[in-house]
């Protein structure tokens, strides 16, 4: 009988950010609870702090964005050969790719697995010839699945529409906020009310809304800042620079730790109309006492009790997001506070990470029990 000290598990994920970001915890609970944890990522610049931590990193042949099938096809041999080779009791799996192609290799060995279902993403978020090919993808990948976690409720539903993994679901609250590093933080004092916009400069993150909102609010409100912070797409990148040096936004960049700009800033602004799975940009904004404005979507809408912690506005819809704007301004600074504290309160009682990390290793002890 194998004792937990000898029992592996092998975490699939697309990106070394993955595990450092949302599931560090979930690592380091599983190797205190004395698990051999290995976990499967393309090469990045951050491994060195997975391996910090004692897990095992196998480096994988993955592009996380790429649609090549014979790309896709090595990587199934990788997660294979790891499986043959490492012989793991338990394989845990985020992101599309390692959760189908994980899933297929899981199955070939009949190793228990568990999904993670992060968002739909614009492959099964949008309907088209690429939903009906990566819902065929999920349905091989799941055949033999223990367990999908969802983040939110609409992304269940989505899968038991489609009859997927039917029997098999559980609900996370998202990947939680770790409540210690996203610490309540002073509220900031001053004359001037900053907003920030903290994602990926894409257009279905709403950085168009957010631009607009920028250009009214600040044309009516002049002691106001408007913040960009994230990596930014091609097609907005001169229009991103322009803005700055006009002086409409500031851009950080890609912050490598997003409290720096958080510490600042009064509320936080996520105007996405993207298969979202839970916003972790609202979760961590909440939890350091910021008010939050976002999309009545899934994977939004949950952190937010409108009017209390924040705002709800309809998505595409700037008007609308000026509106939630403004109203914040005319808040007092005590009432700006007060909604901020709100919604660290909420992550407390809704989302702290804990949560996630005590329904992963009941899980994996639940999987890896031997049977008497």
């Amino acid at each position: 009988m194998k004792t937990a000290s000898e029992k592996t598990v092998l975490i699939l994920v697309n990106k070394d950010v993955v595990i450092l970001y949302y599931r560090l915890e979930v690592v380091r609970a599983l190797i205190h609870a004395g698990y051999r944890v290995l976990v499967s990522t393309p090469e990045g610049d951050r491994v060195s702090e997975i391996e910090a931590v004692g897990a095992t990193v196998l480096l994988a042949p993955m592009e996380s964005n790429g649609t090549n099938p014979f790309r896709d096809l090595k990587l199934i041999r990788h997660y294979k050969k790891l499986i043959r080779d490492h012989h793991p009791d338990v394989v845990l799996t985020y992101t599309i790719k390692p959760n189908i192609y994980g899933g297929m290799a899981a199955a070939a060995y009949k190793v228990p697995y568990v999904a993670n279902i992060t968002g739909l993403g614009t492959a099964l978020g949008n309907k088209g010839f690429m939903q009906k090919i990566t819902l065929a993808l999920y349905r091989r990948g799941f055949r033999r699945i223990s367990k999908v976690f969802f983040q939110n409720c609409g992304d269940r539903a989505f899968f038991e529409k489609h009859k997927l993994a039917m029997g098999k679901h559980d609900l996370l609250p998202g990947s939680g906020v770790n409540l210690e590093k996203f610490a309540l933080l002073d509220y900031p004092a001053g004359d001037t009310i900053d907003f920030a916009f903290v994602s990926r400069i894409r257009k279905d993150k709403g950085i168009d809304q957010f631009i607009d909102a920028a250009k009214a609010v600040k044309s009516r409100y002049p002691h106001t800042g408007f913040h960009v912070c994230g990596s930014c797409d091609e097609e907005y990148r001169d229009l991103i620079e322009r803005l700055h040096q006009e002086g409409v936004i500031r851009y950080h960049g890609l912050l490598k730790d997003t409290r720096l700009l958080l510490k600042d800033v009064h509320c936080v602004i996520h105007p996405t109309y993207y298969p979202e799975g839970m916003s972790n940009v609202l979760l961590e904004g909440a939890a350091t006492g910021r008010a939050i404005i976002s999309t009545d979507r899934t994977g939004c809408r949950e952190t937010i009790d409108h009017g209390v912690n924040g705002y709800i506005v309809q998505e595409q819809n700037s008007e609308e997001l000026i509106e939630a704007v403004e109203t914040f301004m005319e808040l007092s600074y005590e009432e700006k506070r007060a909604m901020g504290l709100a919604g660290r309160r909420k992550m407390e009682r809704e989302f702290d990470r804990a949560i996630v990390v005590k329904r992963y290793l009941d899980t994996v002890a639940e999987l890896t029990a031997d049977p008497r």
